[in-house]
């Protein structure tokens, strides 16, 4: 990357912090002096931190009491705050007997690759379309926007036999992470908002890149993807969401019951497992991805904050 490039680039980040920084406050420093806006303020804030704590960790908190209670204790109080007697012991119950460390890690095998597939087809298809604006771009937007308006549900059984028959290779991707992988991979919403995110990106970037004699994968891999870190952090904290939940298609694709993930296995696992037991593996699986959010929630935070992209 050139200096005039770099130049620019510095050039619009200092200008996009000096406007944040003008339009970031809605009361002004004599405003908070004053006792009533500060009394009003306050209370506004600490309902809304009470109710988000009480709607956020109110279910977490229940799943942990009920993974540590006994089955007829969860049967007779089913309201009561913490159990007489907990059972800890529940939860090395369920990672051993109902074997939730073996289905994790086939969730964290299809999580891992459906987040790879979909960043691929979402920068390099979000790319073609927002900076390289081939003749057909429009009309490429109009039909990947047009795929948003047909359910899911509706395109299982023509999604299920193209995996069950490649078309021109006449191969089975079923029982395969394959067959996971590349449905996960051809998201509309995804290409759409990162197609969005780049045109936001000013064009003037790609005008110095070109003077400097960058290639269309120079400026793609040098320019916009360094600049694209709070979108690929959002995709990944969306794909992640879905395809660790994701119960459905998992199911139909992956029949073979030993390498199906965690949601597919848990109401299979129901059918023979106590209920407290239950309840542990269910904690289990949530505990991934929720210390992934705690890990990375500072890169989570700034992408929804670069979500528009540079604003010129």
């Amino acid at each position: 990357m050139s200096r005039s490039t770099r130049d620019a680039i510095r050039a619009l980040a200092r200008r996009d912090r000096r406007n944040e920084d003008g339009g970031r406050k809605l009361l002004s420093s004599a405003d908070r002096r004053r006792t009533s806006v500060r009394v009003w303020l306050s209370s506004i804030q600490g309902i809304t931190l009470l109710t988000l704590l009480a709607f956020g960790l109110g279910p977490l908190y229940w799943t942990f009491k009920g993974a540590v209670s006994p089955t007829q204790e969860l049967l007779r109080h089913p309201l009561r705050l913490w159990p007489s007697d907990p059972q800890w012991g529940n939860l090395s119950h369920a990672w051993t007997d109902l074997r939730v460390g073996h289905y994790l890690g086939n969730t964290v095998i299809l999580v891992t690759g459906s987040v790879i597939a979909h960043l691929v087809v979402a920068t390099t298809g979000g790319y073609v379309l927002s900076v390289l604006r081939p003749k057909w771009a429009t009309p490429i937007r109009w039909l990947v926007l047009a795929t948003l308006f047909i359910p899911g549900s509706i395109s299982l059984v023509a999604l299920y036999l193209t995996v069950l028959d490649i078309p021109l290779l006449g191969i089975s991707l079923v029982n395969t992470p394959w067959a996971v992988w590349l449905p996960h991979a051809a998201s509309a919403f995804m290409v759409l908002i990162v197609m969005k995110f780049f045109d936001g990106i000013p064009r003037e970037l790609f005008e110095a890149a070109k003077v400097d004699g960058a290639g269309p994968f120079t400026v793609f891999w040098r320019i916009v993807l360094p600049m694209s870190r709070p979108i690929v952090a959002v995709i990944t904290v969306l794909t992640v969401m879905n395809a660790w939940k994701d119960f459905l298609w998992p199911l139909i694709a992956i029949p073979d019951t030993g390498e199906q993930p965690i949601a597919a296995a848990l109401p299979r696992l129901a059918e023979r497992a106590e209920q407290s037991v239950l309840i542990a593996a269910m904690l289990l699986a949530i505990i991934p991805p929720l210390l992934l959010f705690l890990i990375f929630q500072r890169q989570i935070m700034r992408g929804g904050e670069g979500f528009s992209g540079l604003k010129g």
